[in-house]
């Protein structure tokens, strides 16, 4: 039963032009001022959501991109801000990637703004996918499984600096504490300080691929996942893969609990409307994730293809509509995303979070605008915790 609206914003600033005919994603560079904006934007939805009564606001690090699509380079830092300006809104770390951070500084930085905020940080972990930013902090993303050795790792470190009262961490990639001498004895174990108050700490992560290895670590971990609207509508795959993982851990669990199901979405009064308006966003969408393998089923003729202004229907980019059929992405009238949701509940009887986001280039008054239409005719069909 959905209990938890929730969205996740990159940190996209508004762009002056969107869609196959605008600006190719290569040749978008802004200034400082402008990339700037994306903190007085994020504020403004932060307050939004919150006076609206939604769940969390998730937030994405990313770093060195003057293309204006992710531009916030340290969730932690926005979360302890904004939990200042709001109320009860919780404020998601949509991942930190773990690879570009020592493990112990993120868990240092999580811990303080745990505290800082009274819980209302969530802590999230995720691998990279942009080897611009992976690579260039020192750490492997093109060596796929080098990366994935390397997080797994520092997952393991940060959770024993979280649930330990001291600790101490010999392995491939780190040694900790090293063994020196200090103040006249020598170091054996590490007390993170401080550590978070609010244990055990909710911690969330992509699910991509639904390779048993990585849901089993998840699992092992107590970390939660978080599934893509396209793997909403099979109960194959991450769904069921995620379920299988918890039963080889003796946990049963229903089928979507948790996980936090992803879509995309635009209302507006009719579909075709909703479709028309949606449709350069999307191509906004392609334009920046289709080069980096994010979007399913692109060829390389297609993938080039967006990389250049229009032409997009004589190399067979698929429309919007091909992803609104898969189901991860959604257009039409509020009835129709209640009953879009209504059978994500009849499908993941476990399922409590929802995430209903406005794809990378919506500028802030539509997103805003569109908050506002989810918590007046969708967010009332559900059954949620009054605060």
């Amino acid at each position: 039963m959905i209990t938890k609206f929730t969205t996740v914003y990159a940190g996209h600033v508004d762009l002056p032009d969107r869609g196959q005919n605008a600006t190719p994603a290569n040749e978008r560079r802004y200034s400082n001022e402008h990339l700037a904006s994306v903190f007085e934007k994020t504020e403004a939805i932060a307050k939004k959501m919150d006076a609206l009564g939604f769940d969390t606001l998730w937030l994405a690090e990313h770093h060195f991109q003057h293309e204006g699509y992710e531009c916030i380079p340290n969730d932690l830092m926005l979360a302890v801000h904004l939990a200042h300006v709001t109320k009860n809104l919780k404020i998601g770390c949509a991942f930190n990637v773990a690879p570009m951070w020592h493990p112990l500084r993120l868990a240092e930085d999580f811990a303080t703004a745990d505290i800082l905020t009274g819980g209302r940080t969530i802590f999230g972990v995720g691998r990279g996918y942009h080897t611009r930013e992976v690579e260039t902090f020192g750490a492997p993303m093109l060596n796929q499984e080098a990366n994935r050795e390397l997080f797994e790792e520092q997952v393991e470190i940060i959770f024993k600096a979280f649930n330990k009262e001291s600790f101490s961490h010999r392995g491939k990639h780190y040694t900790l504490p090293p063994e020196v001498p200090y103040r006249g004895y020598m170091l054996k174990e590490l007390t993170l300080v401080p550590r978070p108050f609010h244990r055990p700490v909710e911690c969330w992560q992509p699910i991509v691929s639904a390779n048993p290895r990585g849901l089993d670590f998840m699992v092992k971990h107590g970390i939660k996942g978080a599934v893509g609207g396209g793997a909403a509508t099979m109960q194959a795959g991450p769904i069921t893969g995620y379920r299988e993982a918890a039963a080889r851990a003796g946990r049963q669990l229903a089928l979507g609990e948790d996980l936090q199901l992803g879509l995309h979405f635009h209302l507006a009064k009719t579909r075709e409307q909703a479709i028309r308006e949606i449709t350069p966003i999307y191509e906004e969408h392609v334009k920046m994730f289709a080069p980096l393998g994010f979007v399913p089923g692109l060829t390389p003729d297609q993938i080039a293809a967006v990389a250049r202004r229009g032409g997009w229907a004589a190399a067979g980019v698929p429309t919007v509509e091909h992803f609104m059929e898969l189901g991860s992405w959604f257009a039409g009238t509020p009835g129709q995303l209640v009953d879009r949701l209504k059978g994500f509940e009849e499908r993941y009887p476990g399922m409590q979070h929802i995430s209903l986001s406005n794809p990378i280039g919506t500028p802030e008054a539509i997103m805003l605008e569109q908050f506002q239409w989810l918590a007046e005719e969708v967010m009332p069909a559900f059954n949620l915790p009054r605060r």
